[in-house]
């Protein structure tokens, strides 16, 4: 069933131009089941731990006992980020549940990002996402990691959520997006994607689509793609825009 699933997903967003040159920024382009999906990777999110926050005290929301790594305070971190203490505690109950250790390694991250890609391989897309979130370089993603990250993805102004998708693409942070990057990032979608998909997706696809990226983003035909240049261009694109509000009021 769930890759009959899968196959729907990706008939569905081949369909709203996920993968097209009309909208070539692919992560903030997931549509709805996609978005889904993302959030399941992202453990805290899921109906079962939402429904069950009520059953938690304040005092109760930090048990630590078994856990290696402390978080920050609730307090601190509702400062820190634009969740409210409840939402704070459905988050870290999630993220424990997932995670008794308090931090998330990289091939931990994989394992559950590719239970909701069977049809293709997420490996590549999962390390790209896993390095965005582990904003200190350690290998591993403690809940203020991942708190931060999903505040921005989630709740952050469209500056914040272009800058976080911006950083996404700048393999090695140099404050730009070369044309090499953005085939490590494409490919590696289309990867994740899988081969089984309909239309079927052919071989120069990902460099059709980083073409397209360029000529769109580009604007002073340097090579590369800046920060400026990489934000100019979305907030000029409805198609992007309108992308971008699938993540409103998730939580």
């Amino acid at each position: 069933m769930r890759c009959i699933d899968s196959y729907k997903s990706l008939k569905r967003s081949r369909k709203c131009g996920f993968l097209t040159h009309k909208n070539p920024f692919a992560f903030l382009c997931f549509k709805k089941t996609i978005k889904q999906r993302f959030l399941k990777l992202l453990p805290c999110c899921t109906p079962s731990v939402a429904a069950s926050v009520s059953q938690y005290s304040v005092e109760d929301d930090f048990e630590l006992s078994t856990v290696c790594h402390r978080p920050e305070g609730l307090d601190k971190l509702q400062e820190q980020t634009k969740f409210n203490k409840k939402e704070l505690q459905v988050l870290y109950r999630g993220f424990k549940n997932e995670c008794p250790s308090g931090v998330v390694n990289e091939e931990s991250f994989k394992t559950i990002y590719s239970t909701f890609f069977p049809q293709g391989d997420s490996g590549a897309y999962a390390h790209f996402l896993f390095e965005a979130f582990d904003t200190n370089k350690n290998g591993s993603v403690s809940f203020e990691d991942f708190v931060f990250g999903l505040s921005i993805i989630l709740r952050g102004t469209i500056n914040d959520r272009l800058n976080w998708a911006f950083n996404l693409y700048d393999l090695n942070k140099d404050g730009c997006i070369t044309k090499e990057e953005m085939m490590d990032i494409m490919k590696s979608i289309y990867d994740m994607m899988g081969k089984y998909t309909y239309p079927c997706m052919q071989d120069e696809a990902p460099r059709e689509h980083v073409e397209s990226f360029f000529q769109k983003m580009d604007r002073n035909n340097d090579g590369v793609v800046t920060i400026d240049e990489f934000i100019e261009s979305c907030q000029k694109d409805e198609n992007i825009m309108q992308s971008m509000q699938l993540f409103d009021n998730v939580i």
